[in-house]
């Protein structure tokens, strides 16, 4: 377990170096306020790094685990916000429906999408987790997912800064649930995994061209230390 805390700790360590380029790049092209939609809140590290960067105008919060909505819940109360903002306990994806997530240890890895049970990725990070069952390291938890396009529109959302989309696997869902109101949206901030750990059942080709065919282009990528995974930013040209 110490062990496992350990990597944890350095993997968070690098993260912080990977961090600094994203808020480089946003402040070099956004001086203004900012809107901001995370989706895949996790604990609400995203809102409290643009918080501490950025003067905030706006943001909304999308978390589908019942369990890291609890702990996000509590993180947003203690920051006493007088903006607007709006947690909800529930997923984005390209329907609406009811869905399941796997809801794991280590909680920043819980996706909605299958895991690869026999994936060597994945038996490595039983490993540095200390994880002996691969039981014990996920638990199916029901959710309910709505698109994009739905709450956008009951929200009556004129504009979007900053749609960040941290869904370990099930981007290109969020994405494809765009379809009507992409256009208010000016930067979209995604991860993407090239690891096999994760069932996605779609490649990095298939999310540029969904982006490409709504207007929107690459200006930003950064490999992320330690892991087979990349950090984008597209901007929408049509704003």
């Amino acid at each position: 377990m110490i062990y496992s805390k350990i990597i944890v700790n350095i993997l968070n360590f690098f993260d912080y170096f990977q961090q600094k380029k994203i808020i480089k790049f946003f402040k070099k092209n956004i001086k203004n306020e900012i809107i901001l939609f995370d989706i895949g809140s996790h604990f609400g590290e995203t809102v409290k790094l643009f918080n501490n960067n950025f003067k905030l105008k706006e943001f909304h919060c999308f978390e589908a685990s019942p369990l890291n909505f609890k702990i996000l819940s509590q993180n947003i109360d203690k920051y006493n916000f007088k903006i607007i903002y709006k947690l909800n306990n529930f997923g984005i994806g390209s329907n609406n429906e009811d869905n399941f997530i796997n809801q794991t240890k280590e909680s920043s890895s819980s996706t909605i999408n299958e895991l690869n049970l026999n994936s060597k990725y994945f038996k490595k990070k039983l490993k540095i987790l200390n994880v002996k069952k691969t039981e014990n390291f996920y638990e199916k938890i029901p959710i309910k997912l709505i698109t994009l396009d739905n709450y956008i529109t009951n929200k009556n959302q004129k504009k979007i800064d900053i749609l960040k989309i941290d869904t370990e696997g099930f981007e290109l869902n969020v994405i494809k649930g765009l379809k009507k109101t992409h256009n208010i949206i000016k930067y979209i901030y995604f991860e993407h995994h090239y690891d096999d750990m994760i069932k996605k059942n779609y490649t990095f080709r298939d999310i540029n061209y969904i982006l490409n065919e709504f207007g929107f282009k690459k200006v930003f990528k950064s490999k992320m230390i330690f892991r087979k995974s990349f950090e984008y930013i597209y901007e929408n040209y049509q704003l």
